[in-house]
């Protein structure tokens, strides 16, 4: 099997990275469209790689089949945001990796904590997280149909 190979986002994986993002959350039951917050994925350059965050995508054999993001919030507080793995290569430890790296990348910006959002149909999502030190800290709806929990981890 080969490895994951993680890199920074380029230009050229916008095709991929929109096409991820739409299949990985429809497999989980929890795409409701594209709409205004997707917007960040149509500006990962201007949203992440100028404003002290980052955007990695985790490749096998050239083919985008992971990523993950890390977001400015504040000076000493980052988000992690698009943790996706495509269907097939999930439960391999993919995702894991990438929010390994995002982490490092926190701490070497200063960040001191981290926030993330998964929904309640993500339960793989929230059993990493909450392996991770990640505690939840408050649920809600937020205008989806589905409930979406908040978390949060000191580094």
């Amino acid at each position: 099997m080969s490895k994951l190979e993680i890199r920074p986002y380029t230009p050229t994986d916008s095709e991929a990275v929109i096409h991820l993002h739409n299949v990985a959350l429809e497999a989980a039951g929890a795409h409701v469209g594209n709409g205004p917050w997707d917007s960040d994925l149509l500006n990962i350059k201007g949203v992440y790689l100028e404003n002290n965050g980052a955007f990695l995508v985790g490749l096998l054999d050239g083919q985008i089949v992971a990523m993950g993001a890390l977001r400015k919030i504040s000076d000493e507080k980052g988000e992690i945001k698009r943790m996706r793995v495509l269907p097939q290569f999930q439960r391999q430890g993919f995702g894991q990796a990438i929010l390994d790296v995002l982490e490092k990348e926190a701490v070497k910006k200063g960040y001191k904590t981290l926030c993330l959002d998964t929904t309640v149909l993500q339960v793989a999502a929230q059993k990493m997280y909450l392996k991770n030190g990640y505690a939840e800290v408050r649920r809600t709806k937020q205008g989806f149909p589905f409930e979406t929990i908040f978390y949060e981890k000191r580094l």
